[in-house]
């Protein structure tokens, strides 16, 4: 029987504790992005191979501050436009870094960066086969979801809104029919989050974690905006599992006057 006071969760094999996730990129200087991680509190960090490739000395540097914070790793395919380049990336980056964990991002349209879901299909199917744990970027279209999980994937990263666009949930009735056909699957909102508050709603939908860049990245603090996420994302999951009471219509008092004590009167 597990520990009732456990709160790790467990996602691609791994036990953690904390339910964000964060990206290593925009971030101001190299020292910003490691303190920011820190105070985030993340255990998970994404990675694109093709950023890191262009500057060797760059590239070390970033390595270093990733060793040194200790970790897990999940590279993507940012920048990929077809199943058969995504593919290639995630074969590249399995050996670079050590792990089967990729998250599949084929890009469909430069204007919302909207994921190609027939290219992600296709290359989430021949890299289930190969052996790698997809995390696969979607859009919050069940039917697309359906048929990623019918292909192996075992999580699915449904988008809030478009990449870096900071608008939140745009359709919180998608994310939410995703998350009742799949009670078993960990889900995690990945784009669009721009404030905290989108990441406590986020969570307080049942969503498992949620992956973000830009919203810490690009702010005027990015490491109080980290740990103002790191909240956000534990006190909507702590919503999420004490049970929001139901809305009304009506107001209701939560001091009826029947049964007033005698204290209370006058």
């Amino acid at each position: 029987m597990e520990n009732a006071n456990d709160t790790t969760w467990e996602i691609g094999g791994k036990r953690l504790a904390s339910r964000l996730f964060i990206g290593t990129a925009l971030y101001p200087s190299p020292a910003i992005m490691e303190e920011a991680i820190r105070a985030s509190g993340a255990e998970v960090v994404t990675v694109s191979l093709r950023r890191q490739g262009v500057n060797k000395d760059a590239g070390e540097s970033f390595w270093q501050i990733i060793k040194d914070l200790g970790v897990t790793v999940l590279p993507n395919t940012a920048g990929c436009h077809s199943a058969k380049e995504a593919i290639t990336i995630a074969q590249m980056a399995r050996e670079v870094f050590g792990t089967p964990w990729i998250k599949l991002e084929v890009i469909g349209d430069q204007y919302n960066l909207q994921p190609d879901p027939y290219e992600t299909l296709e290359a989430a199917r021949v890299l289930v086969k190969e052996g790698f744990e997809v995390f696969p970027y979607t859009t919050d279209d069940l039917v697309v979801a359906k048929r990623l999980v019918d292909a192996g994937c075992r999580i699915l990263m449904p988008w809030g809104a478009p990449i870096g666009s900071g608008k939140g949930l745009i359709n919180p009735y998608n994310l939410k029919a995703i998350r009742e056909a799949f009670p078993d699957i960990p889900l995690i909102v990945d784009a669009g989050i721009g404030k905290p508050s989108h990441a406590v709603a986020a969570m307080e939908l049942g969503y498992d974690a949620i992956l973000l860049n830009s919203a810490v990245a690009l702010a005027q603090d990015p490491v109080m905006m980290a740990r103002a996420f790191a909240f956000a994302v534990e006190a909507g999951r702590l919503g999420y599992e004490a049970g929001a009471m139901q809305e009304r219509e009506f107001a209701s008092p939560s001091t009826p006057t029947v049964g007033t004590p005698f204290w209370h009167q006058h």
